[in-house]
């Protein structure tokens, strides 16, 4: 095995415990009328196809996708396709950090909110979610 492989398969292995995290709100998704697609290396459940047929309660989220490990959950695959670019850098970040990513991430946004800004948009994963976005729609 190739050293590259070895490090893929690390990375999987560390991001393993939200992943399975994800498989569970993934069911969720099957089991109210859902589907999955495999993306490369990640696996992406949706409500719907498009936005249009997604359920009207949906609309009352305050999040079009969410990101556990190698799961990416999404309101639509239409969504989860604009949202890609941004939702594989919580993939890569989850990589990284694996399960000290559900402590990172919330401490980020409290630490957003202690200085005055968003919890949301002040939150350093988002913003270098954001930022790689931008550059990918630039390229």
């Amino acid at each position: 095995m190739n050293t590259q492989r070895a490090m893929f398969l690390l990375r999987l292995l560390w991001a393993m415990p939200c992943t399975l995290l994800g498989v569970f709100f993934g069911i969720f998704v099957i089991g109210l009328g859902g589907s999955v697609r495999r993306i490369e290396h990640t696996f992406e459940f949706a409500l719907s196809v498009s936005q249009e047929l997604a359920p009207s309660w949906t609309g009352k989220l305050r999040f079009s996708a969410i990101t556990l490990g190698h799961i990416i959950v999404g309101q639509s695959h239409e969504v989860l396709a604009v949202l890609r670019t941004h939702e594989r850098v919580h993939v890569r970040q989850y990589e990284i950090l694996g399960p000290l990513f559900f402590v990172a991430y919330p401490a980020s946004s409290l630490l957003a909110l202690v200085r005055g800004h968003c919890p949301y948009h002040g939150n350093g994963f988002e913003k270098q979610a954001f930022a790689h976005e931008s550059v990918s729609k630039s390229a």
